[in-house]
């Protein structure tokens, strides 16, 4: 009677580590998963900030350049030409850089894994059917 009963205890005591165990790995989820939330969004506010800052400084100095070279060289016209061509010489660049860069092709690892797990899920049912 009493090994019994030291059994079903032993039983209950592992099954209430077990619990206790699978609850701790899903706080430590949560807590995971409630960090990496807050850490991503003061990120993205540090980022949006930065981006900010950037445009200001492109701006300021797409505004003062011009500015200066007009104030140190005397002939305007020859000051809109240049900074016209400067202009057109790094779109022409940034477009050829992008276009370059552009992939319109379909993402092959991923229709690659589709293709084996098809083929391993039909496997399955054949294999299953004999």
């Amino acid at each position: 009677m009493q090994a019994k009963k030291y059994d079903e205890s032993s039983a209950q005591l592992a099954a209430d580590v077990v619990e206790s165990a699978q609850q701790l790995v899903r706080l430590e989820i949560a807590l995971a998963k409630q960090e990496v939330k807050e850490l991503a969004v003061r990120n993205g506010i540090a980022i949006g900030a930065l981006a900010v800052a950037g445009v200001f400084a492109l701006l300021a100095l797409l505004v003062a350049l011009p500015v200066l070279l007009i104030v140190w060289i005397d002939n305007h016209t020859l000051v809109a030409i240049i900074w016209l061509a400067l202009y057109v010489l790094i779109a022409a660049g940034l477009a050829l850089f992008g276009r370059f860069r552009l992939q319109l092709t379909p993402p092959q690892r991923t229709i690659r894994s589709l293709k084996e797990t098809r083929e391993w899920a039909l496997r399955q049912i054949s294999s299953n059917g004999k």
